[in-house]
């Protein structure tokens, strides 16, 4: 936060950030490993190839959780994860199913159209169905990373629809080259498709709804740490003065949980951030 600069730098709540993402979550594994009880079955898998395993893209955002003064959640951040997804109806009859019937299958290419129709069909009803009450306007800072299929804030269609209902959804890219930059990358995919694979899905059907089970499951502790976790991260990335050539913190957030001590803002190194902040006169001046 600016005010706190440069006597007790402390990062912002990011109470008003909701980060977004895709990613391909796979029907199953290529290796699996199961506990069986005493003569239980193995479990049966068929595929038509190892290296053509059905997989569909999902599109996730996530928000910063809200905890009451009571340890009560009041909002677990989840906004929704929507699959990039087409219902087909079938052209011939098989023995799995009739002629006409609709079948689910992925789009074939998730470019900027599918991208911007999933963020103004399905991702601002979820925000503004979710979002916790607010008292004025709510200015959302939507997160992304910086891949081709994602849209600008300049973008024409976009800018008709960014200011909704009392809403202003204001479109912002992540660092380039850093992961770590996303909540979602940062470690709540890696938990989903944990979650996902227990179920074991058998069709793609299945996994769509394995993948949104996964989601709504995963405990909102687990995403409020990682919301934790992505402070320390901005700590690594100033003591590195910007390069991605770190090792992930791990901070004991359980303890200083348990202790009441655990922070709702993590401040940030003084030192770090002076070094920082010379550095970036210095460029600016050789501009």
């Amino acid at each position: 936060m600016d005010y706190s600069i440069p006597h007790d730098p402390t990062y912002y709540g990011m109470f008003d950030f909701v980060h977004i993402d895709e990613k391909w979550f796979y029907l199953t594994q290529k290796s699996q490993r199961v506990y069986l009880a005493n003569n239980e079955p193995k479990p049966h898998r068929i595929g038509k190839s190892r290296t053509k395993i059905p997989n569909f893209m999902f599109m996730a955002a996530v928000a910063r959780p809200r905890w009451g003064d009571d340890g009560n959640c009041e909002f677990d951040g989840k906004l929704g994860i929507f699959p990039f997804t087409n219902s087909v109806a079938a052209k011939r009859t098989s023995k799995n199913r009739v002629k006409g019937t609709l079948e689910t299958k992925p789009v074939k290419s998730v470019n900027q159209i599918a991208t911007r129709a999933m963020m103004i069909n399905m991702l601002i009803p979820a925000i503004k169905e979710k979002w916790p009450p607010h008292v004025g306007e709510k200015v959302i800072y939507i997160i992304q990373d910086n891949a081709k299929a994602h849209i600008l804030q300049s973008d024409p269609e976009w800018q008709q629809h960014y200011k909704q209902d009392g809403f202003t959804f204001v479109l912002t890219q992540q660092p380039a080259n850093s992961p770590d930059c996303n909540i979602l990358d940062l470690g709540f995919f890696r938990s989903i498709q944990s979650l996902m694979h227990k179920k074991m899905p058998k069709t793609v059907e299945d996994l769509s709804g394995a993948v949104i089970d996964a989601y709504k499951e995963l405990h909102p502790k687990t995403l409020s740490n990682v919301w934790m976790t992505l402070q320390y991260v901005g700590n690594e990335i100033l003591k590195h003065k910007g390069d991605n050539n770190y090792q992930l913190p791990h901070n004991k957030k359980k303890i200083l949980e348990d202790e009441g001590n655990l922070p709702e803002q993590v401040k940030a190194p003084i030192w770090a951030v002076n070094e920082c902040t010379q550095l970036y006169d210095e460029w600016k001046a050789n501009q």
